[in-house]
């Protein structure tokens, strides 16, 4: 059994340690047999999603975020064949917003998005730091997780997260946040989410699994103290409500 993952610009859009979700899932993936082959495409690479059955992509100043997306826009067509060919999009922080049909930055310019979705994005000049819950659609355990976000995204029907208990959502407090159609799951918790959130590592295991048409062992692989340093995080972040 053989993955491959393209991480797109993990040199400019890491800004929070993303690359921890791609080391962790990588670490689930070996303990179950699964051979990974990691492609890291930098701004001075042409993407080849050709062999890709992950793409991911982490969050990156509102600036670098703008440079990427640039950069992006000329390869949309291939974007658009590797989902339709079964590839998993993952896209966290603000990479989540090149999905959609534009970003407004803070000055008024309008930036067109990628079109994967049918969303826009709209920067504000209010920052919103803080922990995180959420409410998953696709799992029963709740998210824990940090964002850090100075915009709003509107026009989601179909969100990753149904609520957030504790944090700010697509365009409001305690909103729906996040966007989970087909094959991309995208949210704008920042950081080493998978690492904080073992369920959420299994759902992309399942449905890259699902994607290849693998059958799942009996049981997925649970690194060391990593569910106990869930249930702490949690319990702590629940104590603030």
């Amino acid at each position: 059994m053989e993955l491959t993952i393209l991480h797109l610009y993990p040199d400019t859009m890491s800004l929070y340690g993303e690359y921890a979700n791609i080391a962790v899932l990588r670490r689930h993936l070996e303990a179950i047999g699964v051979t990974v082959n990691l492609v890291k495409v930098t701004a001075e690479d042409v993407p080849d999603f050709t062999n890709a059955d992950l793409i991911y992509m982490g969050a990156g100043t509102e600036g670098t975020q703008k440079a990427v997306l640039l950069g992006l826009t000329h390869h949309v067509q291939a974007l658009r064949e590797a989902l339709d060919r079964g590839c998993l999009l993952l896209f966290t922080g603000n990479a989540m917003e090149t999905l959609g049909r534009s970003v407004t930055d803070a000055q008024g310019q309008v930036w067109g998005g990628l079109g994967l979705a049918d969303f826009t994005t709209v920067e504000t000049d209010k920052r919103v730091p803080g922990d995180v819950i959420a409410t998953s659609t696709l799992w029963e355990t709740p998210v824990v997780g940090f964002m850090n976000k100075c915009s709003t995204t509107s026009g989601i029907t179909m969100p990753l997260f149904s609520q957030l208990p504790m944090g700010f959502g697509n365009d409001a407090e305690h909103g729906p946040e996040g966007y989970a159609v087909g094959n991309i799951l995208a949210t704008h918790l920042t950081g080493p989410v998978l690492v904080k959130n073992p369920d959420f590592t299994d759902l992309v295991i399942r449905r890259l699994f699902a994607a290849k048409g693998w059958p799942l062992p009996e049981k997925l692989p649970v690194l060391p103290h990593e569910r106990e340093a869930y249930a702490v995080t949690l319990r702590e972040l629940q104590a603030r409500l």
